[in-house]
């Protein structure tokens, strides 16, 4: 049984546009002590699926659907008090994206670590105590409860952040560009932090990033998110070595190596609107094999494309959601 199952989720938001399907039917499945890296370009739903997973999403949402399995039990439609003592924090961490903005100026860290504690009734000395243990398992001294963010560096704000999401020491930790804004070498100090965490507590990540390099760091899988939907997903070898999905060979193709001397490419046009997504396909308006090719007319322009199953590498389960494979491999 896998630690976390997503089911067809979905997640819409209203505008005053009109409805925004800011997730459109995703799934997928992390196993225990393993790392998801979901990639993607800015407006592909990856946030998003982080606010679905530990419902922390905007007051203008107006559809939440599919399902999410932690541990066997579905929790997408758990009610949100139990959600908010049993599984937020508690089984499910979370680092947001720009979280070193997220800390209180002018309260202690200490304050800010202990106060959902405090709330669910923990003496404040237990949580202070849990507090030290924390900061010092990302390697801050224990006396760091007493500071304040403006007296920490970048790096040690996101030590901070990181230390507040694993207190609880739940099973599943939510990163969400977990190093963006750092200097490279605190980067690299931060990614060795999670390694370690991820070996000592036995965690299991989920990775969002648009940093194709950063994901190769840490994750055993990837998944691909283009226009809301899960267009790609794979083990990090197969995926890397050969990425199946036109989008994910665009990604590819426009990373540069440290070994090889490629020349690189661009994946031209934007992400669609979420709001009026293309019919079929979201990809097909900047597919260059849709382009090419006379047989996909009237194909990816008109039905979306299910899950085909990809020969993998590395023997683990290969999917991409492209029409080129009903040639290739015949019908899922």
């Amino acid at each position: 049984m896998p630690l976390l199952d997503v089911r067809n989720l979905k997640l819409y938001y209203g505008t005053t546009k009109g409805v925004l399907k800011a997730l459109d039917g995703v799934s997928f499945e992390l196993e225990e002590g393993e790392t998801l890296a979901v990639v993607g370009e800015t407006g592909s739903g990856k946030s998003t699926l982080a606010k679905a997973i530990t419902r922390v999403w905007e007051r203008n949402v107006v559809l939440v659907d599919g399902e999410i399995y932690l541990e066997g039990e579905e929790v997408l439609h758990m009610p949100e008090e139990r959600f908010r003592k049993e599984i937020r924090w508690r089984k499910i961490g979370m680092v947001p994206q720009a979280s070193m903005n997220a800390l209180n100026p002018v309260i202690t860290i200490g304050e800010q670590m202990i106060e959902p504690f405090v709330l669910q009734g923990v003496p404040k000395s237990e949580a202070l105590r849990l507090a030290q243990d924390a900061l010092e398992s990302v390697g801050l001294p224990r006396d760091t409860i007493h500071r304040y963010p403006h007296q920490l560096s970048g790096g040690m704000k996101q030590r901070v952040v990181i230390a507040m999401a694993i207190m609880a020491r739940p099973k599943l930790l939510i990163l969400d560009e977990p190093t963006s804004a750092l200097d490279v070498m605190t980067q690299a100090n931060i990614m060795n932090l999670l390694k370690g965490l991820k070996a000592r507590l036995k965690l299991s990540y989920i990775l969002i990033t648009h940093d194709l390099a950063l994901a190769s760091e840490l994750a055993d899988s990837i998944a691909v998110m283009y226009a809301g939907k899960l267009v790609e997903i794979g083990s990090a070898d197969d995926v890397y070595t050969a990425p199946a999905h036109p989008y994910t060979q665009g990604l590819m193709s426009s990373m540069p190596t440290l070994r090889t001397d490629k020349q690189l490419s661009y994946i031209p046009g934007e992400v669609p609107s979420l709001i009026e997504p293309p019919r079929g396909c979201r990809f097909h308006p900047r597919c260059p094999y849709y382009s090419s090719d006379k047989s996909l007319k009237g194909l990816c322009d008109d039905k979306e494309p299910p899950a085909f199953e990809i020969k993998p590498w590395s023997g683990r389960r290969h999917l991409a959601a492209c029409w080129l494979y009903q040639f290739k491999l015949g019908t899922s």
